[in-house]
């Protein structure tokens, strides 16, 4: 019986997705800052990996501060690069990755540190309550019997009362999925806004 309730705990443990992996202390969230920096895209339909060099050189003659629809914009296409890659816990590449290492290599793509715990991320940002949810907004679950945030995904669409987000699950990978959903929707604790 004791084994059943170790192995029951493990698996639970497995299951969720809080990942622990410590990246180090980060700070909080920094929108627009302007430096030269390295970033991988990837071809959706492809597994081609591109290097691209961006700098204040490329970006000459233009308006540097971009605004958040747009910056919310690039982090919601790069997220959705990934789709179909295979969970890996605290992983944070096209090689497998969390919720959470989803929803912060997305945002670090904009140059936007968020915390790599979801339940950390969940203390970022404001409040928002559901019914003003847009499009980049975080949504964050209770995936476990534990009384924390386990889960993140981020919003993708929110149209006539329909949210979707992408998020990276156990079984499935990087997927997007619906609140109307029951899972989902028992699940859902809270939506927060960093852009």
């Amino acid at each position: 019986m004791k084994k059943l309730l170790l192995l029951s705990f493990f698996a639970l443990f497995l299951i969720s997705c809080g990942s622990t992996k410590n990246t180090g202390k980060v700070p909080e969230a920094i929108i627009g800052k302007n430096e030269t920096k390295t970033v991988r895209k990837v071809n959706p339909h492809k597994n081609d990996k591109v290097s691209v060099r961006k700098n204040e050189e490329e970006s000459e003659g233009t308006n540097n501060e971009e605004s958040p629809k747009t910056i919310k914009k690039g982090i919601i296409d790069y997220a959705k690069t990934f789709q179909g890659t295979k969970y890996k816990f605290g992983g944070t590449t096209d090689a497998g990755m969390d919720c959470s290492g989803l929803v912060y290599t997305a945002f670090q793509k904009e140059n936007i540190t968020l915390p790599r715990i979801s339940r950390d991320m969940a203390t970022k940002g404001i409040l928002i309550s559901f019914k003003d949810i847009e499009e980049g907004d975080l949504v964050f679950f209770k995936t476990s019997r534990k009384n924390t945030i386990t889960h993140v995904g981020l919003v993708v669409e929110a149209k006539r009362g329909e949210v979707k987000f992408i998020h990276s699950t156990t079984q499935a990978g990087v997927i997007i999925s619906s609140l109307d959903e029951d899972y989902w929707k028992k699940a859902f604790v809270e939506v927060r806004r960093v852009i």
